[in-house]
């Protein structure tokens, strides 16, 4: 009984624990601020790399542009009150401390319509530069990330960056 209290306490603990680590510097260059990011995708347009892995270009941008949507609207389907106050938290704060999110790169956004494969790629960037630029103009209330529960506005702008930069290590020139 002792061993559940004390995994209890820990679990509660870890975020508020995390949350005092300063957040490292965002890793990857092309997503280190909104203004790259942007920047980096219009790119796209001109020269478009292929991924590497299971999900196209066209599926990874719009995979990210409905997690900035749903930033701004709300998540279809979030993860138990519980794991957005305690487990997600504390995965967020390791992810800013370390500069980098590491998920599973073909996973979809619970509860979001399926992405197909092979769509065209323009409406996909311009989806997604709407969506990061809708995100910066909003200046409401967000929604609670699905996993990661309430974020602040630069908090969220962290997530996006670094969700972004992740998908991004399958890019191949």
């Amino acid at each position: 009984m002792l061993r559940i209290g004390v995994a209890t306490l820990a679990t509660l603990a870890a975020p508020a624990l995390l949350s005092a680590c300063s957040p490292a510097a965002l890793a990857m260059p092309a997503f280190d601020s909104m203004a790259s990011a942007l920047k980096t995708l219009e790119a796209l347009k001109r020269a478009a790399p292929r991924m590497a892995g299971a999900w196209d270009l066209s599926q990874v941008l719009h995979h990210a542009a409905q997690s900035v949507e749903y930033s701004l609207t709300g998540f279809p389907t979030p993860k138990p009150a519980w794991f957005r106050a305690t487990v997600g938290p504390a995965a967020f704060s390791v992810f800013s401390a370390r500069g980098r999110m590491s998920h599973a790169l073909d996973e979809p956004i619970p509860g979001a319509p399926a992405i197909a494969r092979g769509q065209p790629l323009e409406p996909a960037v311009d989806r997604v530069i709407a969506a990061l630029q809708a995100f910066e103009a909003h200046a409401g209330a967000l929604a609670p990330h699905f996993a990661y529960g309430a974020l602040d506005k630069p908090s969220y702008a962290r997530a996006h960056l670094m969700h972004l930069a992740n998908h991004w290590q399958e890019a191949v020139a």
